[in-house]
């Protein structure tokens, strides 16, 4: 298992990218504009993880930026945790044996979301794809994540 990202929703991008770079010193390594979804993804690096970053996608902070103003009562505004893992069939299965419901499960082959105890989302990603394969393709969303 590989650590990947923290996802923070911002309220305004500009300041906070003024915040994360030009005050806290990190470096924007990528973004993504998604018209569709109406919201733009941005992941920063440490100045000391820069090289590691751009060659495993990793250890970012992401900042999410949704379009539509929305209100991020509640600590929504902390998104979730990101790992990738070598085989996400086998990790969703042994979180389910241990009681942790799947709140997104891993349909797709690539993409899990489950909840902490505290409730905090972890979101799981396969390491390369693997086939859809039940029972996790028909399996529903459970909650939020």
């Amino acid at each position: 298992m590989r650590y990947l990202h923290t996802m923070v929703r911002v309220r305004d991008l500009d300041a906070s990218l003024r915040f994360y770079c030009q005050g806290l010193g990190l470096t924007e390594m990528y973004r993504v504009d998604n018209e569709q979804g109406r919201f733009t993804l941005v992941f920063l690096a440490a100045p000391e993880d820069v090289e590691l970053a751009k060659e495993r996608k990793g250890p970012l902070v992401e900042l999410t930026y949704n379009w539509d103003a929305e209100d991020y009562a509640g600590g929504r505004n902390f998104g979730h945790l990101a790992y990738r893992v070598d085989n996400i069939y086998e990790t969703c299965q042994r979180l389910m044996d241990m009681g942790v419901t799947i709140n997104r499960p891993p349909r797709d082959g690539h993409m899990a979301f489950v909840r902490s105890p505290d409730n905090i989302s972890v979101e799981l990603l396969q390491d390369g794809n693997l086939p859809a394969s039940e029972p996790w393709a028909s399996m529903p969303n459970i909650g939020a994540w």
